[in-house]
C-alpha cells in the first residue's frame, strides 16, 4: 500500500515537473524575443510591441508542436493578464480629477462613440462585428494593451486570435504614424500647451506614443496628454464588463462561461491598483518597478501572440480590416479636434 501511494506520488510530481519543465522552455522563448526586440527599440528607435510580434511571428513553428507550446500558450494568457493588471499603478482619481470634468466627459463620449462606429463599419465594410468591437476599442481607448485586454474576455477561437494579431498589427502602425504627424497639426492650429496635451491624449492610441509626441511639443503637453491618455486606459475596466456581457452567450456555447467569472482577476487587479495609488500607499520605486514589469508582460505576451500567428493566416484577411482601422482612426480625430478647437476645451 505504501509502494503505491509513493509510486503514486512520484508520478504525480514528475508530470507536474514535466508540465512546468515545458512551460518554462516557452516563456524563456518569449522572454528572448522581449529582449531582443527592446533592446532594438531602445538603441535603433521604433515600437518595441510592433518588432515583439513580427519576430514572434517568424517562429510560429513552434506553437505547432513540441516542448515550447505550453509556455506559448501561458505567455498569451497568463502573463497578458498580468501585464494589463499592471496597468492600473500608472493612475491615480486625483490625476483624473485634475484635469477637469470637460476632458474627462470628451473622454468617455470618444470611446463610446468609437466603438459603435467600429461595430457599424464592419458591418459595412462585411466583416464581423467582433472585429468591429475589438478594433473600435483598442482605436478609442489604448492601442495595442486595450486589444489584448478585450481579446481575453472574448471567445477564445482562431479567428479570435488572428483578430488580435491584426489589431494589434494595424494600431502599433497607426499610433506611431500618428506620433509623428499629430505634433505637426498642433502647429498648424497654433494649439496652445493644454490644448495640445487633451489633442494628442485623446487621440493617439499607444501610451509611449502619447507620451513621445507630448514631450516633443512642452513638457506641460506631455503631462496634460499622458493625464488624458491615463484617463482612457481607465475605461478598460467598463468596456471590459460591457465587452463580457455582449460575449456572455457565445462564450457559454463555446463551454467558457464557467471559466470566466463575473469581474475578471487581472480587472479586480487593476481596479484595486487605482485605487491603492490613489491613496499613496505604493512607495515610487515600488511604483516604477511594476509598471516596469507591466511593460516586460505586455510585450512577452505579444511575443507568444505573434509565434501563434502565421503569416498565411493573415494575408487571408485583406484590405477591409486596415480600411475599417483607418476610418475609426480618423473618426477619433475629426471629434477630439472638433472638441478641442470648436468647442473651446482647454482654451
Amino acid at each position: 500500500m505504501k509502494a503505491r501511494s509513493f509510486s503514486h506520488f512520484r508520478n504525480l510530481a514528475s508530470d507536474s515537473f514535466g508540465h512546468y519543465r515545458n512551460v518554462s522552455r516557452g516563456l524563456l522563448v518569449c522572454v528572448t524575443i522581449a529582449l531582443a526586440t527592446t533592446f532594438i527599440a531602445d538603441h535603433y528607435g521604433g515600437p518595441t510591441l510592433l518588432y515583439a510580434l513580427l519576430f514572434g511571428m517568424s517562429l510560429h513553428f513552434l506553437s505547432e508542436e513540441g516542448a515550447c507550446k505550453a509556455g506559448i500558450e501561458f505567455a498569451a494568457r497568463t502573463v497578458l493578464r498580468l501585464g494589463v493588471a499592471l496597468l492600473g499603478a500608472r493612475m491615480t482619481l486625483e490625476q483624473v480629477g485634475g484635469l477637469g470634468v470637460g476632458p474627462v466627459l470628451m473622454v468617455v463620449g470618444c470611446v463610446a462613440f468609437v466603438i459603435i462606429m467600429g461595430s457599424l463599419l464592419a458591418k459595412a465594410l462585411g466583416l464581423t462585428r467582433e472585429l468591429g468591437l475589438l478594433t473600435g476599442g483598442a482605436v478609442a481607448i489604448c492601442g495595442a494593451s486595450a486589444a489584448l485586454a478585450l481579446s481575453a474576455v472574448m471567445p477564445r477561437n482562431e479567428n479570435n486570435e488572428r483578430n488580435t494579431i491584426l489589431t494589434v498589427v494595424a494600431v502599433t502602425t497607426l499610433s506611431t504614424m500618428a506620433m509623428v504627424i499629430y505634433p505637426l497639426i498642433v502647429g498648424v492650429l497654433s494649439l496652445g500647451d493644454f490644448q495640445a496635451g487633451i489633442f494628442l491624449g485623446g487621440t493617439i492610441h499607444d501610451v509611449a506614443q502619447v507620451v513621445g509626441a507630448g514631450y516633443m511639443i512642452s513638457d506641460e503637453t506631455g503631462d496634460v496628454s499622458t493625464l488624458v491618455k491615463l484617463v482612457r486606459v481607465a475605461m478598460l475596466v467598463p468596456v471590459v464588463m460591457v465587452f463580457m456581457w455582449l460575449f456572455r452567450k457565445s462564450r457559454h456555447e463555446a463551454g467558457e462561461a464557467s471559466k470566466m467569472p463575473l469581474l475578471p482577476g487581472f480587472l479586480v487587479g487593476f481596479i484595486v491598483l487605482v485605487l491603492v495609488n490613489s491613496l499613496g500607499l505604493i512607495p515610487v520605486p515600488v511604483n516604477e518597478a511594476m509598471t516596469t514589469l507591466s511593460r516586460w508582460c505586455l510585450v512577452t505576451a505579444i511575443a507568444a501572440l505573434g509565434i501563434k500567428t502565421s503569416f498565411q493566416k493573415l494575408a487571408v484577411v485583406g484590405w477591409r480590416p486596415v480600411i475599417l482601422m483607418v476610418l475609426e482612426t480618423l473618426l477619433l480625430l475629426c471629434v477630439v479636434l472638433g472638441v478641442v478647437v470648436l468647442g473651446g476645451l482647454g482654451a
